[in-house]
C-alpha cells in the first residue's frame, strides 16, 4: 500500500500562495460571501448558509438561502418567527433536524448573545445545530480567524495533496490535522472558501482535472498516480429497506388529507401524508387498513415511490379514498389543496401518488414486489 509522501509534504505557505491567487481569478460568486479580500460576510449569512450547505448541494441551496434572508434579513427576524413557519419555508431541502435547530439556534443568539454571533469555536460550538465542521467554517469566514475547516471537498483535496491512503471515515482525523497545518494566519477565511471551491470544480470526485489544477505541482496524489483513486473509502454498508402505504384521502373540491409530525424525531413538525408505520416488512392488506385515517373503501393505486434517507430506504405504496365535506370535517387532520402544502420530499413523492381520473387500479407490479394494500 502507497503510503503519505511526507518527506516532500507542502508547508503552509506552499499551499497559501498558489490557491489564493487563483481563488482571487476564479472564486465562485455565491449569495452568502464576500469577493475576495473584502470584509467577510455578516456571520447570520455565513451561519445560515453553512447549515443549509450540510449535505446538501450549492444549486439547492440558493434559492432557499435568498427565501430566507428576504423573509428574515435579521437572526432576531428568524428567531421571532413561529417553528411551524421555519420549517415550513424549510420544505423540500431535506434532514428536518437542521431546520429545527436552525430556529433554536437563532432564539439562542438572538436571546443570549443580543443577537451577535460568538467569534470563537468554542462558543459556536455550543450553539444548537453547529458541529465541529460548521464552527470552523463560521469562525474561518465570517471573522477571519485561522480555524481548521473541513468538509467534503477539502477533504478530497488534502487527501490528494498528501496521498493520504487511509479510508474514509477513519482518515478524518489525519485529515483534519493537515487542514489545520496548511490554514494560514492571512486570510484564513478565502483560504476556506478557495479549498471548497477547488474540490467543487476542479478536484472534483471524478476525473479531476490537474492540469488546471493551481495544487499540481505539489500534489502527491498526482505525482504518485493515485489522485483519481482518493479519497479511499471503507466499504458501504448495504442500506435497509422499510415499507409503507400512504393513505390518499380526497375531499371533493381536491383537497387532501395531511397531519402534523411530532415535534421530535424524523421529519418532526412537519406536515405529512397519513400512513403506515414505516417498518422493515411488507404491508398485508388487512393489517395495512387498521392504520386508515377513517374507514370508506380505499382503492389501491396503480403507482409506487421510494425515497431514499440516510440510513434507510422506504418503498411507499398508496391506496386513494374521496369524501365529501361534510364526512371530511369529522376526519382529524389539516386539509390543503395539494399544490399549496409545504411538505418534505417524501411527503410530495406520496402526493405524487394521487391519480389523476380519480379511478385507481390494482397494480400488478406492485404485488410482485410484495406491497400489499387494504
Amino acid at each position: 500500500m502507497l503510503k503519505p509522501r511526507r518527506d516532500s509534504a507542502p508547508r503552509q505557505d506552499d499551499l497559501a500562495t498558489p490557491l489564493l491567487a487563483w481563488y482571487d481569478r476564479h472564486h465562485r460568486s455565491l449569495p452568502w460571501r464576500s469577493p475576495p479580500g473584502a470584509k467577510p460576510m455578516d456571520p447570520y449569512r455565513v451561519w445560515l448558509s453553512e447549515i443549509m450547505l450540510q449535505q446538501t448541494t450549492v444549486p439547492a441551496v440558493i434559492p432557499y438561502f435568498l427565501k430566507f434572508t428576504a423573509r428574515w434579513p435579521r437572526v432576531q427576524d428568524l428567531a421571532a418567527a413561529e417553528t411551524d413557519e421555519v420549517t415550513a419555508a424549510w420544505a423540500g431541502l431535506g434532514y428536518y433536524a437542521r431546520a429545527r435547530n436552525l430556529h433554536k439556534c437563532a432564539q439562542v443568539v438572538s436571546t443570549q448573545f443580543d443577537g451577535v454571533f460568538p467569534d470563537s469555536e468554542a462558543e459556536l460550538l455550543k450553539l444548537p445545530g453547529v458541529g465541529a465542521y460548521t464552527a470552523a467554517a463560521i469562525a474561518a469566514i465570517a471573522f477571519d480567524k485561522p480555524a481548521a475547516v473541513l468538509d467534503g471537498n477539502i477533504e478530497r483535496v488534502l487527501a490528494r495533496v498528501f496521498a493520504v491512503e487511509t479510508p474514509l471515515p477513519k482518515a478524518k482525523p489525519e485529515l483534519r490535522v493537515l487542514a489545520a497545518r496548511v490554514t494560514p494566519d492571512n486570510r484564513p477565511g478565502d483560504f476556506a472558501q478557495a479549498m471548497m471551491d477547488l474540490g467543487a470544480t476542479i478536484c472534483t470526485p471524478r476525473n479531476p482535472d490537474c492540469l488546471l489544477c493551481p495544487l499540481a505541482q505539489l500534489c502527491a496524489g498526482r505525482r504518485l498516480g493515485v489522485a483519481g483513486e482518493l479519497p479511499r473509502k471503507a466499504p458501504k454498508a448495504s442500506r435497509p429497506v422499510r415499507h409503507a402505504i400512504a393513505f390518499l384521502l380526497q375531499r371533493d373540491d381536491g383537497a387532501v388529507l395531511l397531519r402534523r409530525r411530532p415535534p421530535k424525531g424524523l421529519l418532526g413538525g412537519m406536515l405529512e401524508v397519513p400512513s403506515t408505520p414505516w417498518r422493515e416488512e411488507a404491508w398485508q392488506n388487512a393489517e395495512a387498513a387498521t392504520h386508515a385515517p377513517v374507514q370508506i373503501d380505499w382503492q389501491p393505486v396503480d403507482l409506487a415511490a421510494e425515497h431514499v434517507f440516510t440510513h434507510f430506504a422506504l418503498k411507499i405504496g398508496a391506496v386513494y379514498g374521496r369524501i365529501g365535506a361534510g364526512e371530511a370535517a369529522t376526519v382529524d387532520g389539516i386539509w390543503e389543496q395539494p399544490r399549496d402544502a409545504a411538505l418534505p420530499t417524501v411527503m410530495r413523492k406520496m402526493l405524487g401518488l394521487l391519480p389523476r381520473d380519480g379511478r385507481p387500479v390494482r397494480s400488478t407490479r406492485n404485488r410482485r414486489g410484495g406491497q400489499g394494500r387494504p
